[in-house]
C-alpha cells in the first residue's frame, strides 16, 4: 500500500519508514528541511517538502495513500506555549482533515503515556485510565489534546487510532543517551529516589511493531499501551542503557521532593527573567522520570495480537554491539 508519514526524519519516524519499505510499501514523507528531506530519502520514502501548517504538502503527501502515520511532534518538555499548540494540536487537526479530504482510510496517531500525566504517579494503568484535570506541563497537555481529536474523528470513511508507547528507546536514539552522558560528564546527573521507582519501557523496534499490528487490526476510535512487557527500576533501566555506551552512572541521588521543588525555582526564574533555552531542570521532567509510571499493554496483547517481539535483554545486547 502507499503510506504517508509525519515526523519520518526523527528517531522513531525513521524508523517506522524503514520498516514500511522493508515489508514492500511505497512511503511517501513529509520534510520540513533539506535535512529532514535526504534523511527520509536515505530511508526509501519520498520526500514532501512542507510542515504540519501546510495543507497543500499534506493533502500533495496523501496522494492515493491509504493509511497515514503521523509521528510528529514537538517533545521537548520546555518551550513556547503557542510553538506546542501550533504544532501538537494544530498540526495534527490539519493532518485530520487531509486525511478526509484525501480519503485515507486509516490514521495511526503516535501518543504518549503523558497523556495521563497529573501530578500523580501512574501505577499499572490502562487505557480507562481517565485524562487528568490538570496536565504536568505544556507537552502533556498538547499530546493529550491532540490524542482526543484523533480519536474523535475516527468514523465513516476514516477509521482513527493512537498509540501509546512508554519510553522508546533504543538504535537511533538522538536524545535521551546524549543528554544523560552530557548530565554525567559536567557532574549533573542525580538519580531520583536513588533511581527505585518503576516505569514501562517500549523499544522502538517494539513500537513499530505495535503501530504495524494497530494499522492492521486496530479498533477505530480506540488507544494502546505498547510497552516491552515487565517494568523495570529507573536505575537498572539507565545503568544498563549507558553501560551499552562506555558510560558509569555515579550514585549520587536527590530526594524526589527536593528534586521537584529545584525544578519550580528554576522554571520560576527563567519565566520571570525570560531567560533563553530551557532550564536545567523542567517540573515535567521530574514527573516523567521520577517516579512510578507502570502502564498495561494487555489490551494491545489481545486485540492486536502484540507481543513485543524484542525483550529488554536482547535489545540492550544489540546497542552494546553498535547502532
Amino acid at each position: 500500500m502507499k503510506v504517508f508519514v509525519t515526523g519520518g526524519s526523527g528517531f522513531l519516524g525513521g524508523h517506522v519508514i524503514a520498516a514500511l519499505v522493508a515489508r514492500g510499501d511505497e512511503v511517501a514523507a513529509l520534510a520540513r528541511s533539506d535535512r529532514a528531506g535526504n534523511a527520509v530519502a536515505r530511508l526509501g520514502a519520498t520526500p514532501i517538502e512542507g510542515a504540519l501548517d501546510s495543507t497543500e504538502a499534506l493533502t500533495a503527501g496523501m496522494r492515493d495513500a491509504e493509511m497515514v502515520v503521523h509521528a510528529a511532534a514537538i517533545t521537548k518538555q520546555w518551550g513556547d506555549r503557542a510553538d506546542f499548540w501550533a504544532t501538537n494540536v494544530t498540526g495534527t487537526r490539519n493532518v485530520i482533515e487531509a486525511c478526509g479530504s484525501s480519503r485515507v482510510s486509516r490514521l495511526i496517531h503516535v501518543s504518549t503515556e503523558a497523556v495521563l500525566m497529573g501530578s500523580s504517579p501512574l501505577h499499572n494503568v490502562d487505557e480507562t485510565e481517565p485524562y487528568p484535570d490538570r496536565f504536568v506541563g505544556i507537552y502533556a497537555e498538547t499530546k493529550a489534546r491532540a490524542e482526543q481529536l484523533v480519536l474523535a474523528a475516527g468514523g465513516g470513511d476514516l477509521e482513527t487510532i493512537a498509540v501509546r508507547p512508554r519510553f522508546i528507546w533504543g538504535p537511533g536514539d538522538n536524545t535521551l543517551v546524549p543528554t544523560i552522558t552530557e548530565k554525567v560528564q559536567s557532574g549533573a546527573f542525580r538519580w531520583i529516589n536513588g533511581g527505585a521507582d518503576l516505569t514501562s519501557t517500549c523499544h522502538v523496534t517494539n513500537c513499530v511493531a505495535g503501530i504495524l499490528l494497530a494499522a492492521e487490526h486496530g479498533l477505530s476510535g480506540q488507544s494502546y499501551f505498547l510497552t516491552d512487557g515487565d517494568p523495570v527500576t529507573y536505575h537498572e533501566l539507565i545503568t544498563d542503557l549507558m553501560s551499552t555506551r562506555g558510560v558509569t552512572i555515579p550514585e549520587k541521588s536527590a530526594p524526589a521532593w527536593l528534586v521537584r521543588s529545584a525544578a519550580a525555582t528554576m522554571e520560576g526564574t527563567w519565566r520571570t527573567l525570560r531567560l533563553r533555552g530551557a532550564p536545567p531542570l523542567t517540573r515535567s521532567e521530574v514527573a516523567l522520570a521520577g517516579q512510578e509510571i507502570t502502564v498495561d499493554d494487555t489490551k494491545a496483547r489481545l486485540q492486536l495480537g502484540y507481543d513485543s517481539p524484542v525483550t529488554r535483554a536482547a535489545g540492550m545486547a544489540e546497542l552494546a554491539d553498535g547502532d
